[in-house]
C-alpha cells in the first residue's frame, strides 16, 4: 500500500503561476453577489483553502514550475492553453515533453465553441477539453443541449472532456453540476470519455455508481488534498475502479505540490492501484503514449 517513488507521475490539472493571478477569475464576476467574492477574495475559494501557494516573484515562472514538478516526481502535466495566454504557449514551445495542452470551452458560444476546439487541436495538438458549467455566464447544466455539440466534437476528435462536477467552491449556484446529470450524457454519447473534476461532492457515492454503469466515465482528484479524497472513491479504486481514478492536483490555484505529496503517502490505495492512479490511467484515457 506504500506510494511508489519510481513512477513518472502525470498531473492532470496544473497551471503556470503568474505575478497577479486575481484577473484569472474575472470570468466569474457576473455570477458573484456576496461582498467577499466581489471585493475581498484574491482567489474565489480562499475561504476553503488555508495554504494557497505563494509563488512570489520569479524571473522565470516556467522554470519555477518545472522545478516544482521535478521535486515531486511529476513527469508531465496537463495545462490549459489559449490564444491570449502567452505563458502557457511559451511553456508548450519550450517543453513539449513536459506539458500537455488542453483547452477550455464555453458552450454558450455555439458553433464558435466548436471552431475554437478545432483551432486548438490544429494549432496546439490539445489532448483534452475542459469545462466549468457553474462558472459560465449564463451557467450551462452538464446535460444541457448547448453542451451536446461540444460533446460530439470531442467524440469526433477523440478528446476526453474534463468537467467540474459537484458543489462548486466559488459562491455560485451548484445545480448545473449535479452528478446525476452526467447519466444522460454518458447514455447519449457512449464513446465520449468524460472525466469528472473537483470531487463530485456531496455525490461521490453516486459518482461511483455511474462509473460502474458507464465504461467511459472517469474521476480525477483535482482540487482536493489527498487527506480529503472521498472514502467512496478510495474504496472504489481499491476494488473495481482501479482503471477509473486519475491523479490531478491543483497547483498553483489552491494547493502546493508540497502539500499534496506530503499527504499522498497516507492514502490507503492498494499496491496495484498506485501506478494506474499516478500514471497509467492518464496515458490510456488521454492517449499520451508511453
Amino acid at each position: 500500500m506504500a506510494m511508489p517513488r519510481d513512477v513518472g507521475i502525470i498531473d492532470l490539472m496544473l497551471g503556470i503561476p503568474s505575478p497577479n493571478p486575481k484577473p484569472n477569475y474575472d470570468f466569474m464576476k457576473p455570477l458573484f453577489r456576496d461582498a467577499e467574492s466581489l471585493r475581498s477574495f484574491e482567489f474565489p475559494v480562499e475561504y476553503m483553502f488555508k495554504d494557497v501557494p505563494k509563488t512570489a516573484s520569479q524571473a522565470d515562472y516556467i522554470k519555477y514550475t518545472l522545478d516544482q514538478m521535478d521535486a515531486h516526481g511529476i513527469e508531465r502535466a496537463l495545462i490549459g492553453v489559449s490564444e491570449d495566454d502567452e505563458s502557457s504557449r511559451e511553456a508548450l514551445r519550450r517543453h513539449p515533453d513536459r506539458f500537455i495542452p488542453s483547452c477550455a470551452v464555453d458552450p454558450n458560444q455555439g458553433v464558435d465553441a466548436l471552431r475554437h476546439i478545432q483551432r486548438m487541436a490544429d494549432e496546439f495538438g490539445v489532448k483534452a477539453v475542459s469545462a466549468f458549467p457553474a462558472g459560465l455566464f449564463p451557467q450551462v447544466p452538464i446535460n444541457d443541449k448547448r453542451f451536446y455539440p461540444v460533446y460530439g466534437k470531442c467524440v469526433e476528435l477523440d478528446l476526453p472532456i474534463c468537467v467540474c462536477v459537484g458543489v462548486p467552491g466559488p459562491r455560485i449556484p451548484m445545480l448545473c453540476q449535479h452528478v446525476e446529470l452526467i447519466d444522460e450524457v454518458c447514455w447519449f454519447f457512449p464513446e465520449l470519455k468524460f472525466v469528472m473534476r473537483h470531487g463530485a461532492e456531496p455525490w461521490a457515492d453516486l459518482a461511483v455508481k455511474l462509473m460502474l454503469k458507464w465504461p467511459n466515465l472517469y474521476y480525477s482528484t483535482s482540487a482536493f488534498a489527498p487527506k480529503y479524497y472521498p472514502q467512496a472513491i478510495i474504496d472504489y479504486a481499491n476494488t473495481r475502479g482501479a482503471d477509473k481514478i486519475l491523479y490531478a492536483g491543483y497547483f498553483p490555484m489552491g494547493l502546493s505540490l508540497e502539500r499534496i505529496f506530503r499527504d499522498m503517502p497516507q492514502v490507503p490505495f492498494r499496491d496495484h492501484v498506485w501506478p494506474k492512479f499516478l500514471r497509467e490511467n492518464a496515458l490510456r484515457v488521454f492517449g499520451l503514449g508511453g
